[in-house]
């Protein structure tokens, strides 16, 4: 198994990207997201190239503002995922720290690169606010 971690510091507070991250019905920071429906607490998205992902939340912490999730229907064969999302206030600024847990490992790098596809997508996200 291998454990991912990206961080980023954003020039925005915590409570706005919270307001975007913990909405999950909402896809327009995740690239290759054509819609998300809801179903108790799984998100299912539908993904341009990739079909149908199920993700379970695990925890949505609005007090600590950390998203716990765990991809459990993929295309791919994984046996393992398991991503935290976690912000905290630096100076006015948000630090936005990503772990994913994912296994078998010849996945990591396409699920780092989706995760820095997805920060990136935030920024752009938050400069058109």
């Amino acid at each position: 198994m291998n454990k991912i971690k990206e961080k980023r510091e954003f020039d925005a507070s915590p409570e706005i990207i919270w307001n975007i991250v913990s909405n999950i019905s909402r896809s327009d920071w995740v690239p290759g997201v054509e819609s998300i429906e809801l179903e108790g607490n799984k998100r299912i998205f539908k993904m341009t190239g990739m079909g149908r992902l199920v993700e379970e939340i695990i925890e949505c912490d609005d007090e600590n503002m950390e998203l716990s999730y765990s991809a459990i229907e993929t295309v791919i064969p994984i046996q393992h995922h398991l991503a935290k999302i976690k912000l905290s206030e630096m100076e006015g600024n948000t630090i936005f720290e990503w772990t994913t847990e994912i296994d078998p490992p010849e996945f990591s790098e396409p699920i780092r690169q989706g995760m820095l596809s997805s920060l990136d997508q935030l920024e752009k996200v938050l400069k058109n606010a």
